[in-house]
């Protein structure tokens, strides 16, 4: 399988001395860093920036030829995009000084520590990263069409709040930073995530994970794996599903119900790019591109002590947020046609034609599923389907059955405008505001009164009687 290189642009270490070249090499390796270059010579240096493109150069300061000092300023005056780390046994504050003056990100001493340096070049690295990110989404500001369409193939719709998801996905494709997808139960959060890899380009698979009430030794065995040995039943040596997702994807699902344990080594994971196997205790390095989901409020399972604050932050770099169905009304058609189609094919039968009154029936309920409860009722509709025309019988019954949930739920003058009124203003009478209801209703439902009358909560006898009062 072709490893991923990572960075996407190198690391170039500079310095005179070949062992410490090997030195940084050897200790970036062993940290997944492995898109690595290196000169020894300081007057290459700006030609091999000139031809290739480089992330990060970490500089030593003590050279023939040309002094780091002088180097680090030709850096970044014409590439102020690379990051420039020095490492250096200098030990004169005022040299440090002028150095982080002339643009270097860090300044470490020799001999150096091993975490110190990986810390600061993946910093470094996510600057950089970051950079290039931005300056993509101000290019699809300007240019609004797709470049990758056939990855998103699969997401049926024509909603301007997900084309600006595509957009904004497209930006970020080449990152390796996690990426946080939330939304309601239903709304496609596993679509959205394998789309993402397509655009990635990853030559690795997509490996989806429900971590949903894993205890935390199987979610480490189910993500990590174990060694022959590692307790009782572990009888040979078990692969873990983010060895599976090498130079891939690995999509967790459910996150928010993850334990703290748990939590405590994802976070490992997300920032050492490190894991160990059960009964293993020799570190493994993933290069996979880690996806999170979860229907959850993780900034509201922080404040409830439930969710680890440090592991909310690592996740929320890129965060998608899913919009629910009830937002997306303009795609019921699309929506409604494909699973049609999809439940004939099931099914074995012709896809049948649906009636026009039932995309306003349908457009007056909240669908709390959203996508998988509107698959669900349209594969329902089909299975007791007989004739041509799609019966709306199932569906009237669905919504009947359901109307109560949304009865009970307490309407607040924040989420419903329309009931906010100000101290100063006088009370609508009773009758004043049935008869803004009514017209509300008949507006939204296309001037059906079937189906305004459901959505009133009354007969249509009585929702005819109250229309004929009003014009009176």
């Amino acid at each position: 399988m072709e490893k991923i290189l990572y960075p996407e642009n190198p690391i170039m270490t500079v310095d005179d001395e070949s062992h410490i070249i090997d030195g940084f090499t050897f200790m970036l390796k062993m940290a997944g860093i492995n898109n690595i270059i290196s000169c020894q010579d300081s007057r290459q240096v700006l030609d091999i920036i000139e031809k290739q493109k480089v992330d990060v150069v970490l500089l030593d300061l003590t050279m023939p030829y040309i002094s780091g000092e002088e180097l680090l300023e030709s850096i970044k005056n014409q590439f102020p995009q690379t990051q420039v780390i020095i490492v250096t046994g200098k030990t004169e504050i005022d040299i440090a000084v002028r150095c982080m003056q002339k643009g270097a990100l860090d300044y470490i001493l020799k001999p150096v520590e091993e975490s110190r340096l990986i810390s600061s070049i993946k910093k470094a690295i996510e600057l950089s990263e970051l950079r290039k990110e931005n300056i993509s989404l101000k290019q699809k500001f300007f240019f609004q069409k797709l470049e990758q369409p056939e990855a998103f193939s699969k997401i049926i719709t024509r909603n301007e709040k997900m084309n600006a998801i595509f957009h904004y996905m497209e930006a970020i494709k080449r990152t390796n930073e996690p990426i946080l997808v939330t939304g309601e139960t239903g709304t496609g959060k596993e679509l959205i995530a394998r789309a993402f890899h397509a655009l990635s380009g990853r030559k690795g698979r997509f490996v989806p994970v429900n971590i949903g009430g894993l205890d935390d030794q199987m979610f480490s065995d189910t993500l990590f794996g174990h060694k022959k040995g590692a307790f009782t039943d572990a009888s040979k040596d078990r692969q873990g599903f983010i060895e599976m997702a090498a130079s891939g994807t690995l999509f967790l699902d459910e996150i928010g119900d993850m334990s703290v344990q748990s939590q405590v080594k994802l976070l490992r994971l997300l920032q050492e790019k490190e894991y160990y196997a059960l009964g293993d205790d020799e570190p493994r390095y993933s290069d996979a591109l880690i996806i999170t989901a979860t229907n959850r409020n993780l900034s509201r399972l922080h404040e409830e002590g439930k969710f680890r604050k440090d592991l909310f932050y690592r996740l929320d770099v890129h965060h998608i947020k899913l919009p629910p169905l009830r937002e997306r009304m303009d795609d019921l058609p699309l929506l409604v046609d494909h699973f049609l189609e999809e439940a004939g094919k099931a099914l074995g039968k012709k896809k049948p034609t649906p009636p026009e009154e039932l995309y306003t029936l349908l457009s007056v309920f909240h669908f709390p599923g959203n996508l998988r409860e509107l698959r669900s009722l349209i594969l329902k509709a089909v299975s007791m389907h007989s004739s041509r025309m799609l019966s709306m019988d199932s569906f009237k019954r669905y919504l009947e059955e359901n109307k109560q949930e949304v009865a009970d739920k307490p309407l607040h003058p924040l989420t419903h405008p329309w009931l906010k009124i100000s101290p100063s203003e006088p009370l609508p009478t009773l009758k004043q505001v049935q008869r803004a209801l009514i017209q509300l209703a008949m507006e939204r439902s296309g001037n059906n009164q079937s189906i305004a009358s459901r959505m009133l909560g009354i007969t249509k006898q009585a929702l005819s009687k109250r229309l004929k009062t009003s014009k009176a």
